[in-house]
């Protein structure tokens, strides 16, 4: 179990603290919500949650098989639907660079498909992910 508290800051804005870590981030509305964009909004984190997992999850399964993933990156978009007001789209570009066999990408798609962010997505949301091999 890990443990994150948060504090209404004011002004939309709030601040989130990693219990093991102490670590803190502040969130604040988005623009076209009233907010002033100063930080990542709550919707902004699920994306940076998405496209961060899938990299944790290819770089635990790339460690283990010996694969290097040196400059591996993702492009997450973040698409919002007016009514009701929630994200829609997630599409996700992870961009791989170096040299796989088929096998290694075999492998390497599946861990990205399995990561447990995407597989915690309500499946009304479209994330879908694409990979492109920069070989």
């Amino acid at each position: 179990m890990v443990t994150i508290t948060a504090k209404y800051e004011g002004d939309l804005c709030c601040t989130a603290t990693h219990g093991p870590s102490s670590a803190s981030l502040s969130t604040d509305a988005p623009k076209d919500n009233e907010g002033l964009g100063r930080y990542f909004s709550p919707t902004d984190l699920v994306a940076t949650a998405l496209g961060t997992c899938i990299l944790t999850t290819i770089g635990i399964v790339a460690r283990r098989r010996g694969i290097t993933l040196a400059g591996a990156h993702v492009h997450v978009e973040k698409h919002m639907n007016a009514t009701p007001r929630r994200i829609g789209r997630l599409p996700v570009l992870l961009t791989v660079p170096g040299t796989f066999t088929d096998d290694e990408k075999k492998i390497l798609e599946l861990a990205a498909h399995g990561c447990p962010v995407h597989k915690s997505l309500h499946p009304d949301i479209d994330a879908t992910i694409t990979i492109t091999w920069a070989g």
